[in-house]
């Protein structure tokens, strides 16, 4: 194994519909910090229309979109949801933002009442809210070496979590998922849900290795700990979106 290069395979998933926010920034982060360690990488943007196949990738990725490119992601999703369950069988590591963070939920129901069937790859449910969640956010993380996790939210949805669904992060500053219960986002084994942009991962490095550590961990089924890298800008931008509230 040491002499064979590391190779992973990200799917970016319906980047033609879900693009907003930034969160393309997720892919470059977690594409240039597998480079820097010599990790080969290979991004495929796995447009709208496309027959996924599970195998084919070693994590997957969602970001956000507007109301109407959701809807027509919420088919696409709906298309290749029995791919999307295996590899979350699997325990490849797969994370999803806002919008896509929704649409791996049970449902999203509109503020007309329309519900959006989901492909219940977390056991959460969303529901359209009269206010919207604006502004800087800072979380305390429990699975992670720097507890810390600072991003941006903007959602009027509100999502509560199921008994299947554990609160991805604990709100310190800001509101999360709902604004009550103090959680934000949802994790289900590798499966990940966030409202945080930012983008997330390219604020709070950590994070980003963990899905990268996951990644290679499942694909080469044995621990692959990644090499250090010289974190000291990363970490200057993380520290300094700390809500001074905290």
């Amino acid at each position: 194994m040491q002499n064979t290069p590391l190779e992973l395979k990200i799917a970016h998933l319906y980047p033609d519909l879900l693009n907003i926010y930034g969160d393309f920034g997720n892919i470059l982060a977690l594409e240039k910090r597998a480079k820097w360690r010599d990790i080969r990488v290979e991004v495929v943007h796995v447009k709208s229309g496309t027959q996924i196949n599970a195998d084919d990738y070693d994590l997957f990725f969602a970001g956000g979109g507007q109301d109407a490119q959701q809807i027509l992601a919420a088919n696409e999703f709906l298309k290749n949801a029995n791919e999307l369950s295996r590899a979350a069988y699997a325990l490849k590591p797969m994370l999803a933002i806002c919008g896509s963070y929704q649409l791996f939920g049970k449902y999203y129901t509109t503020g007309d009442g329309q519900k959006i069937r989901g492909i219940s790859l977390l056991d959460v449910s969303t529901s359209a809210g009269k206010k919207r969640f604006i502004g800087n956010v800072t979380a305390i993380c429990d699975f992670l070496p720097v507890r810390t996790i600072v991003g941006f939210e903007n959602h009027s949805g509100v999502t509560y979590l199921g008994e299947k669904a554990k609160p991805l992060f604990k709100i310190k500053v800001g509101n999360g998922n709902n604004g009550v219960d103090r959680t934000e986002g949802a994790r289900y084994k590798n499966v990940f849900g966030t409202y945080l942009h930012g983008p997330i991962l390219p604020k709070n490095p950590h994070f980003c290795d963990y899905l990268l550590e996951l990644a290679l961990n499942t694909k080469y089924k044995c621990k692959i700990p990644l090499l250090p890298l010289e974190d000291s800008l990363e970490y200057y931008a993380h520290e300094s979106r700390i809500c001074a509230k905290y």
